[in-house]
């Protein structure tokens, strides 16, 4: 023999659905007259036939990939299981239901941290209040929000994770709930129902110091630029532009450094931007979009300069419009969430989901493992299987 020529050849091993019998042995004792026959083991939903590998598959299908119930449901029938979509709803409610010690395991560490990025979306939800009247089915438009603790980019050592939290509308007394018992720095859009997180008290403190994102505001002026080619909003986006390099830069690196360098580097830059922004802003007519761009700027230069400041802020809300990414891609699949218990589930999945994926851990792999073992596992323990600390079975 000379020799061999190796090639490979990618294919699927398609997933089978089983069934799993669990044998109990009865045993009688003649002396005290009585049966013994060992307990049944938990399962993930009592009472239920799903197995935590099916529950896993059901939930990072429906929350990660974006595939409808209904059709999971024929997915499933090809492979000769008949499982209705409201079972599979009822699944999906009540994995959440067991899974709540660890989503509020979650939800305690990243809402106690010292950074926070927060951001919102709307999703349609079905409103059934008018079907007793003869009205039919409505929609309205809830909400889903978003809070995200990130470290690595200042070298932190906290695990990142994201909350997602539902509302019914976009009222302010839901993200002030949402954060009543947090602190420290929070960076998210200029909406005013964050306002009352920013208010000073009478020691002259404040219970969040609001961060602005300089993504926010570099793309009113690049909507200007593709709009009307504007030379201003073509010389603002160089600017800003060169800031951004310097981040480019220090990322990764101490909240130290990151605050050194942007002080020799950037605050130069950032100064001039400001002088420059005002000049601009006397020669510009009131009503027009670059105008606006500039005066929503300094309005809130307090807020842009923060970054300079502290080292741990980051520039921009970034991470929190990427933790808003899979919710839009999930609005084209699943349109609307069927009720807002249904979008409570949502955002529970989606914390679980997201916060796994941001640790670089395969969810549907830690869901199944969870769910196998959170019934028997000693709660006193349960920081064990949050995903920063899981460590999947070999």
């Amino acid at each position: 023999m000379v020799g061999e020529d190796v090639s490979e050849l990618l294919d699927l091993v398609a997933a089978q659905m089983k069934v799993i019998q669990i044998a109990r042995v009865k045993k009688s004792c003649r002396r005290c007259e009585r049966m013994v026959q060992p307990a049944a083991p938990s399962r993930p939903i009592p009472g239920s036939m799903a197995g935590p590998g099916l529950l896993a598959q059901i939930l990072v299908s429906k929350f990660d990939d974006h595939l409808p119930l209904y059709r999971q449901h024929e997915i499933y029938a090809r492979m000769g299981a008949e499982i209705p979509d409201s079972t599979l709803l009822d699944w999906c409610g009540r994995a959440m239901k067991v899974l709540a010690p660890v989503i509020e395991r979650i939800e305690a560490e990243v809402m106690a941290a010292p950074v926070l990025h927060a951001d919102d979306t709307p999703i349609r939800v079905l409103d059934r209040s008018g079907r007793d009247r003869g009205l039919g089915k409505g929609v309205t438009q809830g909400r889903v929000w978003a809070y995200v603790s990130d470290q690595r980019p200042w070298a932190g050592t906290a695990p990142p994770g994201v909350v997602y939290r539902f509302s019914p509308d976009r009222k302010g007394e839901h993200p002030q709930r949402h954060l009543r018992e947090g602190g420290g720095i929070l960076q998210a859009d200029a909406y005013a129902c964050f306002n009352p997180l920013y208010e000073l008290r009478a020691d002259g403190s404040s219970q969040f110091r609001e961060a602005a994102c300089w993504a926010h505001l570099r793309r009113d002026f690049h909507d200007v630029w593709e709009g009307k080619k504007s030379e201003i909003a073509r010389e603002a986006l160089d600017r800003i532009g060169k800031v951004y390099d310097v981040e480019r830069e220090i990322a990764c690196q101490s909240a130290e450094l990151r605050k050194a360098a942007r002080l020799k580097h950037s605050r130069p830059m950032v100064d001039a931007f400001k002088t420059w922004a005002e000049a601009q802003l006397l020669r510009l007519p009131g009503k027009v979009d670059l105008a606006k761009a500039f005066r929503y700027g300094l309005s809130l230069w307090t807020s842009f300069e923060l970054f300079l400041e502290d080292g741990r802020v980051g520039i921009d809300n970034n991470p929190a419009e990427r933790a808003m990414r899979p919710i839009g891609i999930g609005r084209k699949n699943w349109l609307f969430a069927g009720s807002d218990s249904g979008g409570e589930t949502l955002a529970r999945a989606m914390t679980l989901i997201e916060t796994a994926k941001i640790n670089g851990i395969d969810p549907q792999a830690w869901l199944a493992n969870v769910l196998d073992r959170i019934h028997d596992h000693k709660f006193n323990r349960l920081d064990e299987l949050l995903p920063w600390n899981w460590a999947q079975p070999s």
